[in-house]
């Protein structure tokens, strides 16, 4: 068997935010000491001085910027790729996907 290449792993979390669902990369994914969460670490976006910049993703980059870790509840989790290299952050809207989030009360005024 040959041996796997020792690089840092990427990996493409996809989970449910307030009705919408956040693609986001990272460095560092495990198990919280809190129950029921996973942290995520080493959040990556592409080059901020790149000429084209796409907005989804700048927006991304601002939510998260200065922010160390974040802890995500299990239950809105809906994958975690481990990936060859990065890609492009960005927030779907949820309405009209096949996957149904875990019940959560989302406040009606909110729009």
């Amino acid at each position: 068997m040959a041996k796997r290449e020792i690089a840092e792993s990427i990996y493409r979390v996809l989970f449910h935010n307030q009705g919408q669902i956040y693609e986001v990369y990272a460095q560092a994914i495990y198990q919280s000491d809190l129950y029921g969460f996973i942290e995520v670490e080493d959040y990556m976006f592409g080059k901020k001085n790149q000429m084209v910049i796409d907005p989804s993703e700048d927006r991304l980059r601002t939510e998260f910027e200065g922010v160390k870790r974040s802890f995500i509840p299990m239950h809105a989790v809906v994958r975690i790729d481990e990936v060859e290299k990065e890609g492009i952050a960005k927030v779907k809207d949820s309405k009209g996907d096949k996957v149904t989030p875990f019940p959560i009360p989302v406040p009606k005024d909110l729009k």
